[in-house]
């Protein structure tokens, strides 16, 4: 069948796609994974969590599991990989999607160096209470009060492995940006652009960014989602994945960049 690849977002986990992959195992192969130091999947054991580094295992995994045409969709941190592995790889990409991409974030766009870290963040790596997790979800969500209790619970449970807290502050620690808007300018793939209008995180404004960016790839298109935030798969798992169905098979266009200037 048709393949293809979910990328989960940063302290997330495969389980994120749980929605999706029920809506389309029907037709497509769907494979989804837990990046190193997330879910089921242990430490690096080289330390090394730069973005170089996860683009460079992704590829290394999509050999292993024998991906050599594919689609290939990633949100947050996910979506910056899937932008990363498709300039590297694009004879192997189909089409892209990117559900709230955080790579145009203010905080990190274009950086050489990283962003330091609050003096009291290596705390976490003791003492992770699941009120953390409580805060960080609700941070991300349109609607801080529609947070279910088991995510936040499942969250924390997977986040308690030997090592996974340090692994994601690493993650932090090493995230350099570069020239993503060069990388993003360089995209010459169909791509679907998904967004939660009341997103906390990366704000909507950005999703127009990106596809004035895009005008290299043939097909671009756009979904906005009101009332949704950077959770989006999350918070409303039955409409994105209706929606990313409906790209994939080809029933539906979305708002139709591809042939305007903006």
């Amino acid at each position: 069948a048709p393949a293809v690849l979910l990328v989960h977002a940063h302290w997330a986990s495969l389980i994120m796609w749980d929605e999706w992959a029920s809506a389309l195992s029907d037709k497509y192969r769907v494979v989804r994974f837990d990046m190193a130091g997330h879910g089921l999947t242990g430490l690096d054991p080289t330390g090394d969590y730069t973005l170089e580094r996860g683009v460079k295992l992704l590829e290394q995994f999509n050999n292993a599991v024998d991906l050599k045409r594919f689609d290939i969709v990633g949100t947050s941190l996910g979506g910056t990989h899937a932008i990363h592995y498709t300039i590297k790889n694009p004879d192997h990409v189909n089409r892209l999607v990117l559900l709230n991409p955080g790579a145009l974030n203010a905080g990190v766009r274009g950086r050489d160096t990283a962003s330091a870290l609050p003096w009291w963040i290596d705390a976490l790596t003791v003492i992770t209470p699941q009120s953390f997790f409580q805060f960080m979800l609700e941070g991300g969500y349109g609607d801080p009060n529609t947070v279910p209790e088991s995510v936040v619970k499942r969250w924390h449970e997977l986040q308690m492995g030997t090592g996974h807290r340090k692994a994601e502050l690493e993650r932090t620690r090493q995230y350099v940006s570069g020239d993503i808007v060069g990388k993003i300018k360089k995209l010459s793939v169909p791509t679907l652009i998904m967004w939660g209008e009341e997103n906390p995180v990366v704000t909507v404004d950005q999703a127009y960014e990106f596809i004035d960016l895009l005008k290299n790839s043939p097909d671009r298109q756009l979904s906005i989602y009101p009332g949704l935030g950077h959770m989006a798969a999350l918070e409303d798992p039955k409409i994105t994945a209706r929606d990313i169905r409906r790209f994939l098979d080809g029933t539906h266009r979305f708002d139709d960049y591809s042939k305007k200037e903006l």
